[in-house]
Protein backbone atom coordinates (compact mmCIF):
# COMPACT_ATOMS: atom_id res chain seq x y z
CA UNK A 1 0.00 0.00 0.00
CA UNK A 2 0.87 3.64 -0.66
CA UNK A 3 1.72 5.28 2.79
CA UNK A 4 4.05 8.42 1.85
CA UNK A 5 3.69 11.61 3.27
CA UNK A 6 0.77 13.84 2.39
CA UNK A 7 3.24 16.46 0.24
CA UNK A 8 3.37 17.39 -3.44
CA UNK A 9 7.48 18.18 -3.94
CA UNK A 10 7.96 21.51 -4.58
CA UNK A 11 4.24 22.60 -4.32
CA UNK A 12 3.24 21.97 -1.22
CA UNK A 13 0.26 24.39 0.21
CA UNK A 14 2.47 26.98 1.99
CA UNK A 15 4.82 27.51 -1.25
CA UNK A 16 1.61 27.62 -3.63
CA UNK A 17 0.44 30.57 -1.66
CA UNK A 18 3.83 32.45 -1.37
CA UNK A 19 5.00 31.36 -4.98
CA UNK A 20 2.46 33.42 -7.77
CA UNK A 21 4.01 31.73 -10.83
CA UNK A 22 3.24 28.36 -8.55
CA UNK A 23 -0.31 29.14 -7.96
CA UNK A 24 -0.52 29.61 -11.59
CA UNK A 25 1.19 26.64 -12.69
CA UNK A 26 -1.50 25.08 -10.34
CA UNK A 27 -4.18 26.95 -11.64
CA UNK A 28 -3.67 25.70 -15.10
CA UNK A 29 -2.80 22.37 -14.57
CA UNK A 30 -6.39 22.46 -12.69
CA UNK A 31 -7.54 24.06 -15.71
CA UNK A 32 -6.93 21.23 -18.21
CA UNK A 33 -7.82 19.01 -15.95
CA UNK A 34 -11.21 20.11 -15.24
CA UNK A 35 -11.94 21.28 -18.95
CA UNK A 36 -10.09 18.44 -20.34
CA UNK A 37 -12.86 15.94 -18.57
CA UNK A 38 -15.28 18.43 -19.42
CA UNK A 39 -14.94 18.04 -22.88
CA UNK A 40 -14.39 14.74 -23.00
CA UNK A 41 -17.62 13.85 -21.64
CA UNK A 42 -19.17 16.76 -23.91
CA UNK A 43 -18.08 14.14 -26.77
CA UNK A 44 -19.71 11.32 -24.95
CA UNK A 45 -22.90 13.35 -23.97
CA UNK A 46 -23.58 14.16 -27.73
CA UNK A 47 -24.55 10.52 -28.16
CA UNK A 48 -26.73 10.65 -25.51
CA UNK A 49 -28.38 13.58 -26.08
CA UNK A 50 -29.24 12.31 -29.92
CA UNK A 51 -29.50 8.88 -28.93
CA UNK A 52 -32.95 8.02 -30.32
CA UNK A 53 -32.15 9.66 -33.54
CA UNK A 54 -29.18 7.34 -33.68
CA UNK A 55 -31.22 4.65 -32.78
CA UNK A 56 -33.56 4.99 -36.43
CA UNK A 57 -30.83 6.26 -38.16
CA UNK A 58 -27.95 3.13 -37.43
CA UNK A 59 -30.00 0.89 -35.65
CA UNK A 60 -33.87 0.82 -36.78
CA UNK A 61 -36.44 -1.76 -35.28
CA UNK A 62 -40.04 -1.86 -34.39
CA UNK A 63 -39.10 -1.85 -31.06
CA UNK A 64 -38.14 1.30 -29.90
CA UNK A 65 -36.25 -0.09 -26.82
CA UNK A 66 -34.25 -2.29 -28.66
CA UNK A 67 -33.13 0.30 -30.99
CA UNK A 68 -32.02 2.11 -28.13
CA UNK A 69 -30.13 -0.54 -26.81
CA UNK A 70 -28.16 -0.98 -29.77
CA UNK A 71 -27.04 2.95 -29.19
CA UNK A 72 -26.23 2.24 -25.47
CA UNK A 73 -24.86 -0.68 -26.80
CA UNK A 74 -22.49 1.17 -29.46
CA UNK A 75 -21.87 3.37 -25.92
CA UNK A 76 -20.58 0.72 -23.85
CA UNK A 77 -18.26 -0.94 -26.58
CA UNK A 78 -16.04 2.67 -26.10
CA UNK A 79 -16.00 2.16 -22.80
CA UNK A 80 -14.99 -1.23 -22.51
CA UNK A 81 -11.66 -0.40 -25.08
CA UNK A 82 -11.26 2.37 -22.56
CA UNK A 83 -9.33 0.45 -20.17
CA UNK A 84 -7.01 -0.45 -23.14
CA UNK A 85 -6.41 3.33 -23.93
CA UNK A 86 -5.97 4.05 -20.25
CA UNK A 87 -3.39 1.33 -20.15
CA UNK A 88 -1.05 2.55 -22.96
CA UNK A 89 -1.59 6.31 -22.62
CA UNK A 90 -1.47 5.85 -18.90
CA UNK A 91 1.91 4.17 -19.22
CA UNK A 92 3.34 6.44 -21.47
CA UNK A 93 1.88 9.20 -19.22
CA UNK A 94 3.97 7.85 -16.06
CA UNK A 95 7.25 7.42 -18.73
CA UNK A 96 6.88 10.90 -20.61
CA UNK A 97 4.71 13.40 -18.92
CA UNK A 98 1.45 14.14 -17.72
CA UNK A 99 0.64 16.94 -20.62
CA UNK A 100 2.03 15.22 -23.83
CA UNK A 101 -0.77 12.41 -23.36
CA UNK A 102 -3.18 14.70 -22.65
CA UNK A 103 -2.14 16.51 -25.98
CA UNK A 104 -2.45 13.49 -28.06
CA UNK A 105 -5.54 12.01 -26.39
CA UNK A 106 -7.85 15.34 -26.60
CA UNK A 107 -6.88 15.28 -30.30
CA UNK A 108 -7.69 12.15 -31.02
CA UNK A 109 -11.29 12.49 -29.38
CA UNK A 110 -11.77 15.48 -31.23
CA UNK A 111 -11.15 14.45 -34.71
CA UNK A 112 -12.78 10.73 -34.12
CA UNK A 113 -16.24 12.35 -32.39
CA UNK A 114 -16.29 14.78 -35.49
CA UNK A 115 -15.62 11.95 -37.89
CA UNK A 116 -19.45 10.87 -36.70
CA UNK A 117 -21.42 13.73 -38.38
CA UNK A 118 -19.82 12.79 -41.73
CA UNK A 119 -21.17 9.18 -41.61
CA UNK A 120 -24.01 7.82 -43.99
CA UNK A 121 -26.66 6.25 -42.24
CA UNK A 122 -28.27 2.75 -42.50
CA UNK A 123 -30.69 4.04 -45.25
CA UNK A 124 -27.82 5.49 -47.30
CA UNK A 125 -25.23 2.98 -47.15
CA UNK A 126 -26.90 -0.46 -45.80
CA UNK A 127 -24.60 -2.27 -43.07
CA UNK A 128 -21.78 -0.80 -43.27
CA UNK A 129 -23.39 2.11 -41.28
CA UNK A 130 -23.28 1.04 -38.06
CA UNK A 131 -20.29 -1.53 -38.55
CA UNK A 132 -17.93 1.87 -38.92
CA UNK A 133 -20.21 3.78 -36.21
CA UNK A 134 -19.09 1.32 -34.05
CA UNK A 135 -15.04 0.99 -35.31
CA UNK A 136 -15.56 5.06 -34.94
CA UNK A 137 -16.70 4.12 -31.40
CA UNK A 138 -13.86 1.56 -30.80
CA UNK A 139 -11.34 4.41 -31.88
CA UNK A 140 -12.92 6.91 -29.85
CA UNK A 141 -12.90 5.08 -26.47
CA UNK A 142 -9.29 4.38 -26.94
CA UNK A 143 -8.39 8.08 -26.81
CA UNK A 144 -11.12 8.64 -23.99
CA UNK A 145 -9.11 6.00 -21.97
CA UNK A 146 -6.24 8.13 -22.25
CA UNK A 147 -7.55 11.57 -21.59
CA UNK A 148 -8.79 9.53 -18.19
CA UNK A 149 -4.78 8.61 -17.14
CA UNK A 150 -3.47 12.41 -17.43
CA UNK A 151 -6.90 14.60 -16.00
CA UNK A 152 -7.06 12.24 -13.54
CA UNK A 153 -3.44 13.31 -12.40
CA UNK A 154 -2.08 16.96 -13.72
CA UNK A 155 -4.82 18.61 -11.51
CA UNK A 156 -4.57 16.73 -8.18
CA UNK A 157 -0.64 16.42 -8.53
CA UNK A 158 -0.55 20.22 -8.74
CA UNK A 159 -3.17 21.83 -5.89
CA UNK A 160 -1.97 22.10 -2.10
CA UNK A 161 -3.11 18.48 -0.16
CA UNK A 162 -5.66 19.98 2.02
CA UNK A 163 -8.17 21.07 -1.31
CA UNK A 164 -7.56 17.87 -3.61
CA UNK A 165 -10.74 16.21 -2.48
CA UNK A 166 -12.63 18.90 -3.94
CA UNK A 167 -10.34 19.36 -7.30
CA UNK A 168 -11.34 15.58 -7.18
CA UNK A 169 -15.20 16.55 -7.18
CA UNK A 170 -14.36 19.48 -9.50
CA UNK A 171 -12.72 17.52 -12.16
CA UNK A 172 -14.41 14.15 -11.63
CA UNK A 173 -17.69 14.79 -11.66
CA UNK A 174 -17.70 18.59 -12.08
CA UNK A 175 -15.87 18.24 -15.28
CA UNK A 176 -18.45 15.51 -16.36
CA UNK A 177 -21.08 17.75 -15.38
CA UNK A 178 -20.07 20.74 -17.16
CA UNK A 179 -19.07 18.73 -20.15
CA UNK A 180 -23.30 17.94 -19.96
CA UNK A 181 -23.68 21.26 -19.74
CA UNK A 182 -22.18 22.07 -22.61
CA UNK A 183 -23.73 19.18 -24.55
CA UNK A 184 -26.85 20.92 -23.20
CA UNK A 185 -26.09 24.43 -24.52
CA UNK A 186 -25.31 22.83 -27.88
CA UNK A 187 -28.55 21.05 -28.26
CA UNK A 188 -30.41 23.96 -27.18
CA UNK A 189 -28.64 26.03 -29.80
CA UNK A 190 -29.39 23.24 -32.81
CA UNK A 191 -32.84 22.50 -31.76
CA UNK A 192 -33.56 26.44 -32.63
CA UNK A 193 -31.00 26.43 -35.88
CA UNK A 194 -32.50 23.01 -37.28
CA UNK A 195 -36.20 22.87 -35.78
CA UNK A 196 -38.46 19.54 -35.96
CA UNK A 197 -37.30 17.22 -38.86
CA UNK A 198 -34.63 19.27 -39.60
CA UNK A 199 -32.82 18.23 -36.30
CA UNK A 200 -32.92 15.10 -37.40
CA UNK A 201 -31.25 15.73 -40.78
CA UNK A 202 -28.60 17.72 -40.49
CA UNK A 203 -28.29 18.88 -36.25
CA UNK A 204 -27.52 15.58 -35.20
CA UNK A 205 -24.30 15.88 -37.56
CA UNK A 206 -23.37 19.66 -36.32
CA UNK A 207 -23.50 18.23 -32.54
CA UNK A 208 -20.85 15.58 -33.43
CA UNK A 209 -19.10 18.58 -36.01
CA UNK A 210 -18.67 20.27 -32.26
CA UNK A 211 -16.25 17.69 -30.89
CA UNK A 212 -13.25 19.66 -32.47
CA UNK A 213 -13.32 22.05 -29.61
CA UNK A 214 -11.27 18.94 -28.11
CA UNK A 215 -8.83 19.14 -30.47
CA UNK A 216 -8.61 22.51 -30.57
CA UNK A 217 -7.91 22.66 -26.39
CA UNK A 218 -5.36 19.67 -26.50
CA UNK A 219 -3.30 21.57 -28.62
CA UNK A 220 -3.18 24.70 -26.80
CA UNK A 221 -3.06 23.40 -23.30
CA UNK A 222 0.39 21.28 -24.48
CA UNK A 223 1.51 24.47 -25.52
CA UNK A 224 0.64 26.56 -21.91
CA UNK A 225 1.01 23.85 -19.52
CA UNK A 226 3.63 22.54 -16.76
CA UNK A 227 4.83 19.13 -15.74
CA UNK A 228 3.24 18.71 -12.63
CA UNK A 229 5.50 18.67 -9.54
CA UNK A 230 5.30 14.83 -8.66
CA UNK A 231 6.17 14.18 -12.16
CA UNK A 232 9.08 16.59 -12.20
CA UNK A 233 10.27 14.60 -9.18
CA UNK A 234 10.51 11.39 -10.85
CA UNK A 235 12.12 12.72 -14.00
CA UNK A 236 14.89 14.40 -11.01
CA UNK A 237 14.98 10.33 -9.15
CA UNK A 238 15.53 8.71 -12.77
CA UNK A 239 18.25 11.18 -14.04
CA UNK A 240 20.19 10.64 -10.21
CA UNK A 241 19.80 6.92 -10.72
CA UNK A 242 22.35 5.12 -13.03
CA UNK A 243 20.76 2.86 -15.78
CA UNK A 244 17.68 3.70 -13.89
CA UNK A 245 15.36 3.04 -17.29
CA UNK A 246 17.18 -0.06 -17.52
CA UNK A 247 16.41 -1.18 -14.17
CA UNK A 248 12.73 0.68 -13.34
CA UNK A 249 9.85 -1.91 -14.08
CA UNK A 250 6.75 -1.26 -16.60
CA UNK A 251 4.18 0.72 -14.11
CA UNK A 252 1.77 -2.15 -15.80
CA UNK A 253 3.65 -4.82 -14.61
CA UNK A 254 3.81 -3.38 -11.31
CA UNK A 255 0.27 -2.49 -11.23
CA UNK A 256 -0.70 -6.21 -11.79
CA UNK A 257 1.93 -7.69 -9.81
CA UNK A 258 1.55 -8.16 -5.92
CA UNK A 259 -0.44 -6.06 -3.82
CA UNK A 260 -1.01 -3.68 -6.40
CA UNK A 261 -3.04 -6.41 -8.04
CA UNK A 262 -5.21 -6.74 -5.06
CA UNK A 263 -5.49 -2.72 -4.64
CA UNK A 264 -6.93 -2.45 -8.28
CA UNK A 265 -9.66 -5.35 -7.73
CA UNK A 266 -10.95 -3.74 -4.36
CA UNK A 267 -11.40 -0.42 -6.30
CA UNK A 268 -13.19 -2.19 -8.78
CA UNK A 269 -16.00 -2.57 -6.44
CA UNK A 270 -15.80 1.70 -5.79
CA UNK A 271 -15.70 2.70 -9.38
CA UNK A 272 -18.30 0.20 -10.68
CA UNK A 273 -20.97 0.93 -8.74
CA UNK A 274 -20.37 4.82 -8.66
CA UNK A 275 -19.63 4.73 -12.56
CA UNK A 276 -22.95 2.79 -13.27
CA UNK A 277 -25.26 4.60 -11.06
CA UNK A 278 -23.55 7.41 -13.01
CA UNK A 279 -24.60 5.93 -16.06
CA UNK A 280 -27.99 4.97 -15.53
CA UNK A 281 -28.85 9.12 -13.71
CA UNK A 282 -26.51 12.14 -15.71
CA UNK A 283 -26.18 9.22 -18.18
CA UNK A 284 -29.86 8.20 -18.98
CA UNK A 285 -31.40 11.27 -18.03
CA UNK A 286 -31.96 12.33 -22.06
CA UNK A 287 -32.94 9.12 -22.36
CA UNK A 288 -35.63 10.03 -19.26
CA UNK A 289 -37.26 13.21 -21.05
CA UNK A 290 -37.87 11.94 -23.70
CA UNK A 291 -39.56 8.66 -23.50
CA UNK A 292 -40.87 8.68 -20.09
CA UNK A 293 -42.01 12.07 -19.25
CA UNK A 294 -42.09 13.30 -22.81
CA UNK A 295 -40.92 16.59 -22.70
CA UNK A 296 -40.25 18.03 -26.31
CA UNK A 297 -36.77 18.88 -27.72
CA UNK A 298 -36.13 22.51 -26.63
CA UNK A 299 -37.86 21.83 -22.85
CA UNK A 300 -35.60 18.97 -22.59
CA UNK A 301 -32.42 20.68 -23.81
CA UNK A 302 -33.43 23.20 -20.75
CA UNK A 303 -33.97 20.96 -18.12
CA UNK A 304 -30.94 19.12 -18.89
CA UNK A 305 -28.81 22.33 -18.69
CA UNK A 306 -30.24 22.68 -15.04
CA UNK A 307 -29.28 19.45 -14.37
CA UNK A 308 -25.59 19.90 -15.43
CA UNK A 309 -25.49 22.21 -12.46
CA UNK A 310 -26.71 19.90 -10.21
CA UNK A 311 -24.32 17.65 -11.10
CA UNK A 312 -21.57 20.10 -10.50
CA UNK A 313 -23.18 21.40 -7.30
CA UNK A 314 -22.89 17.63 -6.05
CA UNK A 315 -19.65 17.28 -7.19
CA UNK A 316 -18.21 20.46 -5.39
CA UNK A 317 -19.91 19.39 -2.35
CA UNK A 318 -18.74 15.68 -1.67
CA UNK A 319 -15.65 16.25 -2.91
CA UNK A 320 -15.11 19.13 -0.29
CA UNK A 321 -17.07 16.81 2.12
CA UNK A 322 -14.18 14.16 1.43
CA UNK A 323 -11.11 16.72 2.49
CA UNK A 324 -12.94 17.11 5.57
CA UNK A 325 -14.48 14.13 6.94
CA UNK A 326 -11.93 11.77 4.68
CA UNK A 327 -12.97 9.50 1.85
CA UNK A 328 -14.15 6.39 3.54
CA UNK A 329 -16.84 8.20 5.63
CA UNK A 330 -18.25 10.08 2.41
CA UNK A 331 -18.56 6.76 0.50
CA UNK A 332 -20.59 5.52 3.22
CA UNK A 333 -22.81 8.79 3.29
CA UNK A 334 -23.59 8.54 -0.86
CA UNK A 335 -24.31 4.61 -0.85
CA UNK A 336 -26.38 5.43 2.02
CA UNK A 337 -27.96 8.93 -0.18
CA UNK A 338 -28.28 7.02 -3.39
CA UNK A 339 -30.12 3.65 -1.38
CA UNK A 340 -32.79 5.78 -0.25
CA UNK A 341 -33.01 8.80 -2.83
CA UNK A 342 -32.55 7.09 -6.19
CA UNK A 343 -35.43 4.79 -6.53
CA UNK A 344 -37.65 6.87 -4.66
CA UNK A 345 -37.07 9.71 -7.65
CA UNK A 346 -36.94 7.19 -11.01
CA UNK A 347 -40.42 5.84 -9.71
CA UNK A 348 -41.68 9.73 -9.24
CA UNK A 349 -40.52 11.06 -12.68
CA UNK A 350 -42.40 8.68 -14.38
CA UNK A 351 -45.51 9.99 -12.87
CA UNK A 352 -47.87 13.12 -14.79
CA UNK A 353 -46.09 16.23 -13.32
CA UNK A 354 -45.38 20.14 -14.64
CA UNK A 355 -42.25 20.88 -16.45
CA UNK A 356 -41.02 22.71 -12.76
CA UNK A 357 -41.14 19.68 -11.14
CA UNK A 358 -40.07 17.29 -13.91
CA UNK A 359 -36.78 19.98 -13.55
CA UNK A 360 -36.67 19.36 -9.78
CA UNK A 361 -36.59 15.57 -9.85
CA UNK A 362 -34.34 15.45 -12.75
CA UNK A 363 -31.89 17.87 -11.04
CA UNK A 364 -32.00 15.60 -7.44
CA UNK A 365 -30.97 12.48 -9.74
CA UNK A 366 -28.27 14.27 -11.63
CA UNK A 367 -27.28 15.60 -8.42
CA UNK A 368 -26.67 12.58 -6.81
CA UNK A 369 -24.78 11.21 -10.07
CA UNK A 370 -22.47 13.86 -10.12
CA UNK A 371 -22.37 13.56 -6.07
CA UNK A 372 -21.11 9.24 -6.02
CA UNK A 373 -18.14 10.11 -7.87
CA UNK A 374 -16.85 12.73 -6.85
CA UNK A 375 -14.40 11.69 -3.98
CA UNK A 376 -13.39 8.19 -6.12
CA UNK A 377 -10.66 10.05 -8.74
CA UNK A 378 -8.57 11.19 -5.48
CA UNK A 379 -9.30 8.01 -3.64
CA UNK A 380 -7.47 6.48 -6.54
CA UNK A 381 -5.07 8.82 -7.03
CA UNK A 382 -3.98 7.90 -3.65
CA UNK A 383 -3.89 4.43 -3.95
CA UNK A 384 -0.84 4.51 -6.11
CA UNK A 385 2.41 6.06 -5.60
CA UNK A 386 3.47 8.88 -8.37
CA UNK A 387 5.41 6.36 -10.45
CA UNK A 388 2.29 4.66 -11.71
CA UNK A 389 -0.63 6.59 -10.31
CA UNK A 390 -1.77 7.79 -14.01
CA UNK A 391 -1.47 3.77 -14.95
CA UNK A 392 -2.93 2.55 -12.04
CA UNK A 393 -5.99 5.13 -11.77
CA UNK A 394 -6.42 5.04 -15.31
CA UNK A 395 -7.03 1.36 -15.30
CA UNK A 396 -9.09 1.37 -11.70
CA UNK A 397 -11.49 4.23 -13.39
CA UNK A 398 -11.54 3.17 -16.69
CA UNK A 399 -12.00 -0.85 -16.19
CA UNK A 400 -15.02 0.34 -13.57
CA UNK A 401 -16.43 2.50 -15.30
CA UNK A 402 -16.37 0.38 -18.55
CA UNK A 403 -18.44 -2.26 -16.52
CA UNK A 404 -20.71 0.51 -15.20
CA UNK A 405 -21.39 1.45 -18.73
CA UNK A 406 -23.44 -1.56 -20.05
CA UNK A 407 -25.65 -0.69 -17.45
CA UNK A 408 -27.81 1.53 -19.41
CA UNK A 409 -27.77 -1.31 -22.03
CA UNK A 410 -29.16 -3.68 -19.62
CA UNK A 411 -31.52 -1.44 -18.16
CA UNK A 412 -33.20 -0.82 -21.83
CA UNK A 413 -32.90 -4.38 -22.25
CA UNK A 414 -35.22 -5.26 -19.32
CA UNK A 415 -37.63 -2.77 -19.82
CA UNK A 416 -40.04 -4.17 -22.00
CA UNK A 417 -41.25 -0.81 -23.17
CA UNK A 418 -40.48 2.83 -21.77
CA UNK A 419 -43.22 2.92 -18.81
CA UNK A 420 -40.81 -0.19 -17.68
CA UNK A 421 -37.94 1.66 -17.84
CA UNK A 422 -38.52 3.83 -14.47
CA UNK A 423 -39.07 0.77 -12.17
CA UNK A 424 -36.31 -1.27 -13.36
CA UNK A 425 -33.61 1.60 -12.81
CA UNK A 426 -34.95 2.05 -9.44
CA UNK A 427 -34.03 -1.65 -8.64
CA UNK A 428 -31.00 -1.18 -10.33
CA UNK A 429 -29.87 1.64 -8.76
CA UNK A 430 -30.73 -0.14 -5.25
CA UNK A 431 -28.36 -3.00 -5.89
CA UNK A 432 -25.43 -0.52 -7.04
CA UNK A 433 -25.45 1.28 -3.78
CA UNK A 434 -25.21 -2.20 -1.93
CA UNK A 435 -22.22 -2.84 -4.29
CA UNK A 436 -20.78 0.63 -3.81
CA UNK A 437 -21.26 0.39 0.37
CA UNK A 438 -19.11 -2.98 0.29
CA UNK A 439 -16.66 -1.35 -2.04
CA UNK A 440 -16.39 0.93 0.84
CA UNK A 441 -16.62 -1.10 3.51
CA UNK A 442 -13.53 -2.83 2.39
CA UNK A 443 -11.38 -0.13 0.97
CA UNK A 444 -8.89 1.47 3.39
CA UNK A 445 -9.33 5.28 4.13
CA UNK A 446 -6.71 7.01 1.93
CA UNK A 447 -6.36 10.60 2.85
CA UNK A 448 -3.13 11.72 3.79
CA UNK A 449 -1.29 9.08 1.40
CA UNK A 450 -0.31 10.85 -1.27
CA UNK A 451 3.42 11.42 -2.75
Amino acid sequence: MNTTTDTVPGAGPRDSAADPAQSRKAFMAGLASTFGWALDLFDLFILLYVAPIIGRLFFPSDKPTLSLAAVYASFAVALLVRPLGSAVFGAYADKHGRKRALMISMVGVGLSTAAFGLLPTIHQAGVIAPIVFLVLRIVQGLFVGGIVASTHTIGTESIAPRHRGLMSGLVGSGGAGMGALMASIVYFALSYVFPGDRFDQIGWRVMFFSGLISTVFGLVMYRLLDETPSFKKIQAERARQKDGAARQASPLKTLFAGEYRNVLLVNLLITFGGGATYYITAGYLPTLLKLVANVPHESSALILMISSVGTIVGALAFGALSDVIGRKKTFYALGVFCLVLLPYLFLLIAKPASLLQITMIASAIALLGGAIIAPVMIFLNERFPAKMRASGTGLSWNIGFAVGGMMPTVVSLLSGSPQDIPHVLAITSALLAVVYLVGAKVSPETQGQFD
